[in-house]
């Protein structure tokens, strides 16, 4: 269904923008990065990395398996199968085009039927702040299940250079996936990690998943990783690892009894109850004023990500809610 409505909307964009003459220069240029995003949005239910090195990736498509890369602006710029893509994409990497990679690595992974757009606030927040390389993980969330997307990112953490640390920073769906991963990985890879932060996860499920699957009898026509969050959760759960490293989490509330939603009980931020975001293990919990998807925008959320990734803790923030 939300595929559909997308390319409603993007038939419907491109119908109204075709025939204008004499538009506004500024206006047409602003209309030409609306429908560039939106572009990237469409395709990011589509595709799943496969290789990142910085802000060049290799991906598949999630229908057909035909293989693309794509250059830091997000320009395709080879399409093949994957023996083909790879071979282009190690030529670039030998003459220098893509650049080399070393030491620690940060791996951001989006949510549910988001893309890496919306990671790039707090990416962008990281690379001026932190040490090393920090990548987004991008995968077709709404064409696969959990468990598809964690080999998917085992794919691209396997490719990452051998030397350095690895740390991830996954908000909400992301989160869940990088658990699955760590129940996949060998001892190898897990030992690389450093350290996890999960912003908004629903480590416990969502109730509001399950609602919405409810209505309509939705249950029967959902699939992929939100059938896995809204109707086969109790079977997914053990399939989930417990970080073993240090991970902390963020969940957004209002600090009461109520939250941003009128449609669930508790504290929430309109999306996940907070109770849902907690884990056993966590090395720190913090609860912060902030909807669900305004996360990766938000500053207290941007500093508190920085603190834990650099000391496993997250720094006093000011106006804290009680952790």
């Amino acid at each position: 269904m939300r595929r559909a409505a997308l390319a409603a909307v993007v038939a419907l964009v491109l119908a109204v923008g075709t025939g204008r003459a004499g538009a506004d220069p500024a206006v047409e240029s602003r209309d030409a990065g609306w429908l560039a995003a939106l572009r990237r949005s469409r395709e990011a239910l589509v595709w799943t990395d496969l290789v990142v090195r910085h802000e060049w990736r290799l991906q598949r498509h999630a229908r057909d398996g035909r293989c693309r890369i794509l250059d830091p602006a997000d320009q395709s710029v080879r399409e093949g199968d994957e023996a083909d893509c790879r071979r282009g994409f190690a030529a670039l990497e030998r003459v220098g085009t893509i650049p080399r990679q070393d030491g620690s690595t940060v791996v951001l992974l989006h949510g549910l039927g988001e893309g890496r757009d919306s990671m790039r606030p707090l990416a962008e927040h990281l690379r001026g702040t932190l040490d090393g390389t920090v990548i987004s993980f991008g995968y077709a969330s709404v064409s696969g299940d959990i468990d598809t997307h964690g080999h998917a990112l085992a794919e691209v953490v396997a490719g990452l250079p051998a030397a350095g640390p690895v740390s991830f920073v996954g908000h909400s769906l992301g989160g869940i996936v990088v658990r699955r991963w760590l129940a996949l990985a060998d001892d190898r890879d897990r030992r690389r990690v450093q350290r996890v932060v999960m912003l908004g996860p629903p480590n416990q499920g969502s109730r509001l998943a399950r609602m919405a699957a409810g209505i309509w009898g939705l249950a029967d026509h959902v699939d992929g990783a939100a059938r896995d969050l809204a109707v086969d959760w109790a079977e997914v759960a053990p399939r989930l690892a417990v970080p073993t490293c240090d991970f902390g989490i963020v969940a957004g509330g209002k600090g009461d009894d109520a939250g941003y939603s009128p449609l669930l009980a508790g504290d929430d931020d309109a999306v996940v109850r907070v109770d849902e975001t907690r884990l056993p293990g966590a090395c720190d919990f913090l609860v912060l004023p902030v909807h669900h998807a305004a996360m990766m925008r938000d500053r207290g959320v941007q500093r508190a990500t920085v603190s834990f990734l650099q000391t496993g803790r997250f720094a006093a923030q000011p106006g804290d809610a009680a952790r």
